[in-house]
């Protein structure tokens, strides 16, 4: 039996409301042990999997950091450029997000603002030494906008945004390939499907980046060959939403982001019956109800 538009519809922005949930809950819940490595994490936790604050920045539960305001930010934009994602909206806002004093922020992130501020040009220079995951972990709300789109539009939103402080080959393969992997796992692509429509290519224009064939990807950096290892080796191996979280957010190292794209992966593939109820009620609740709003409607303007 097909499914009427309307069920699609709805079934379409439910996946991507957990996306974008799933997104935030992983940022509140690696936030807690980033930085520290598997052996710190054991020894203060056992195992690491309630959201509870803390960490380096001495969150409070539920708080969230650069990965999920940076995506609210970029959300932001793209809502008030009429779902365009355009290159100096996103700039405007990511240095209006900056000069609120977020409480955390990437060094590329920062150095590459900072030229903007200067210069105006809404595009950091290409450089080798800029694939860092920061462009990678607020990819959501363009894969949201661009949602129905073709391929090559996607992609060139998805450099956009990225090469406001990322213009990096590296960066933006991974940031292109996690764009698309959203939109067929809203359409209801299976796991196995989505990585067999785009893994390939990926792999075959950067080697570096496979997961499969590499021992257990732990202590994590901000490489967004590292992240994607980490991040891939969690959601095939995991057994749900939880089990992928706390499998990759107990691997140290830059937990809050690995933990925030595994997120949206696996609420984008689970669905909102598979978030605990506990991780939910703990997260902020100001930050669920954005996450939310902006899933619904950013979805739209790509129909």
């Amino acid at each position: 039996m097909t499914p009427s538009p309307a069920t699609v519809s709805s079934t379409i922005t439910a996946r991507a409301e957990s996306a974008y949930l799933g997104l935030a809950l992983g940022d509140a819940l690696g936030a807690t042990v980033e930085f520290m490595t598997p052996r710190e994490i054991v020894h203060h936790f056992g195992v690491h999997r309630g959201i509870v604050g803390g960490g380096w920045l001495k969150l409070r539960p539920g708080q969230v950091t650069d990965d999920t305001s940076m995506s609210l930010a970029l959300g932001d934009a793209i809502l008030a450029s009429g779902g365009r994602v355009d290159p100096l909206a996103c700039a405007e806002a990511f240095d209006d997000w900056m000069r609120r004093k977020p409480v955390d922020i990437g060094n590329t992130v920062r150095r590459n603002l900072l030229t903007f501020r200067r210069t105006g040009v809404p595009a950091a220079p290409a450089s080798e030494h800029d694939a860092g995951n920061g462009a990678a972990m607020r990819v959501l709300p363009v894969a949201l906008a661009t949602f129905g789109q073709s391929p090559a539009a996607v992609c060139a939103a998805v450099q956009a945004q990225a090469h406001v402080t990322h213009n990096n080959l590296v960066s933006d393969a991974v940031c292109q390939f996690l764009a698309l992997a959203v939109q067929d796992l809203l359409r209801g692509c299976s796991l196995v499907e989505t990585l067999g429509h785009h893994l390939g290519s990926l792999l075959a224009a950067h080697p570096a980046l496979s997961f499969r064939d590499r021992p257990r990807r732990e202590n994590p950096s901000g490489w967004v060959v590292e992240t994607l290892q980490a991040v891939l080796q969690g959601l095939v191996d995991g057994g749900g939403f939880e089990d992928c979280l706390v499998d990759v957010v107990n691997r140290g190292g830059d937990a809050d982001t690995t933990g925030a794209i595994a997120g949206m992966l696996a609420g984008a593939l689970y669905g909102q019956q598979a978030i605990p109820k506990r991780w939910l009620q703990a997260l902020d609740a100001g930050v669920a109800d954005r996450c939310r709003a902006q899933a619904r409607a950013l979805l739209p303007l790509a129909a």
